[in-house]
């Protein structure tokens, strides 16, 4: 078990992307500020794809050059190709992140694009970040099934974290993206995906849609990772997955984390406030079962 574990908050991002009304622009910087305020160091910002395709993200340049960024607190940015990174760099982001498919049929529905395509369409990221000495991290998206092709086989998984890995991400986020895995399933993937990847260069994220999400982290807790995707008030799901609910609760995570001895830095009562606040402004109740027991 790792003695501390370091929170990555997606909630900004991943977690607001889909939501079908339109979240202010003010909203999402004040959600960062107060997300700033609890402790954690890393915290998803927004997204720099095209309009078109993400409007909840239409406002990316706006929200990164308004939030306040404090010393010691990394505010990530999700690009998928050159033009995105350069609209992000044009406001002075100084770390990305890109993403792949563990699924083909995930990868064209998703893109349009095989997974071999959406790899070569990001490498001119990787090589301008390693000129602007930007941080590239990578996301492999499905690596626990797929709402197309059901069981995604490990050794894909294995095959594109090694290919982010080796072009120059320094930390691999494997995602469950309909939130299909169960412990042993997720423990026998990170656990291949660790033979090829250090297992400090490995994050895992998770979706609690079918209420696997704190067991497999647990899971893979015990195989040493020491990163953990979440969001607050565990918002989010995935749009071409039919009844994908949200990431796994930032603060459950927390929660489950400080009962362990785990440290983690955050302040749980501070994250409850910022997810009890967010719900309001989302107009529905919070997703955190710490949450709701606290209230």
């Amino acid at each position: 078990m790792p003695r501390a574990v370091r929170i990555v908050e997606v909630g900004p991002r991943d977690g607001l992307q889909n939501e079908k009304a339109i979240v202010p622009a003010a909203t999402k910087i004040e959600l960062i500020n107060r997300l700033s305020d609890t402790g954690l160091v890393s915290i998803e910002a927004t997204s720099f794809v095209s309009p078109k395709w993400v409007p909840q993200l239409a406002d990316a340049a706006e929200v990164y050059s308004s939030i306040q960024r404090r010393p010691g607190v990394s505010y990530p940015v999700l690009v998928p190709n050159l033009q995105g990174y350069e609209r992000a760099r044009a406001v002075c982001v100084e770390e990305v992140a890109v993403f792949a498919a563990a699924s083909e049929a995930f990868s064209q529905r998703n893109i349009n694009a095989s997974i071999d395509e959406s790899i070569e369409r990001f490498l001119p990221v990787l090589e301008r970040s390693r000129e602007d000495h930007v941080k590239v991290r990578g996301y492999v998206s499905t690596v626990l099934g797929c709402p197309y092709q059901g069981e995604v086989p490990i050794a894909d998984v294995v095959r594109v974290a090694r290919r982010l890995y080796e072009a120059g991400c320094y930390e691999i986020s494997l995602g469950d993206t309909i939130g299909m895995g169960t412990p042993v399933k997720a423990r026998q993937m990170l656990a291949a995906v660790a033979d090829v990847v250090p297992i400090d260069a490995l994050a895992v994220h998770f979706h609690d849609t079918r209420g696997q999400a704190l067991a497999n982290i647990l899971a893979c807790l015990e195989l040493g990772v020491s990163v953990v995707d979440a969001a607050v008030s565990g918002t989010g799901g995935c749009p071409y997955a039919k009844g994908a609910t949200g990431n796994v609760a930032s603060e459950d995570v927390v929660y489950m984390l400080h009962g362990m001895d785990i440290a983690t830095g955050v302040d749980l009562d501070r994250l409850i406030a910022t997810g009890r606040w967010l719900s309001e402004q989302l107009g529905r109740e919070t997703n955190s079962k710490v949450a709701r027991a606290a209230a």
